[in-house]
């Protein structure tokens, strides 16, 4: 046999047997993001936007961020980062996964504020009264939130 015919063999093998460990052993499937706003016209004003289920256990420093979150941004942003319609977005969605939102993202939206971009709600203000040290424990919340909602 040529070496020729032994390569050809060796990669139809290879390729074969990748296709059948790729059947046997599918990727997980991950929210997909999008750049469009979801349709929200079935949702009563201030309802929630997402159903959030929450984790069994929160870290200490998310436990804290909780409370802080509780007291600046749920207001807005609704109870467990929901959302409310027509008021802000959900933060338990796949668009502030951290690959696209870092936490320094969070920090800088509360510092700053942020121009509206994602969704259709206006542009978010400067929270007031908050640390940096503050928004990254909201940020340990939110990211806690985010797993147990499969989003990471």
């Amino acid at each position: 046999m040529s070496k020729s015919a032994i390569f050809v063999a060796a990669v139809f093998v290879l390729a074969v047997g990748s296709f059948f460990w790729n059947l046997a052993n599918p990727t997980p499937t991950r929210p997909v993001r999008s750049m469009e706003p979801p349709d929200l016209s079935g949702i009563a004003d201030g309802a929630p936007i997402v159903d959030v289920i929450l984790p069994e256990t929160l870290s200490e420093s998310a436990q804290i961020g909780k409370r802080v979150f509780e007291n600046s941004c749920a207001v807005c942003h609704g109870t467990n980062a929901a959302g409310q319609n027509g008021v802000a977005p959900p933060l338990v969605h796949i668009t502030y996964e951290p690959n696209h939102h870092s936490d320094l993202a969070f920090v800088m939206a509360a510092k700053n504020g942020v121009q509206s971009h994602h969704w259709a709600f206006g542009n978010m203000p400067p929270i007031q009264g908050l640390t940096d040290g503050d928004v990254k424990l909201i940020a340990r919340y939110i990211r806690e939130l985010q797993e147990a909602n499969g989003i990471f």
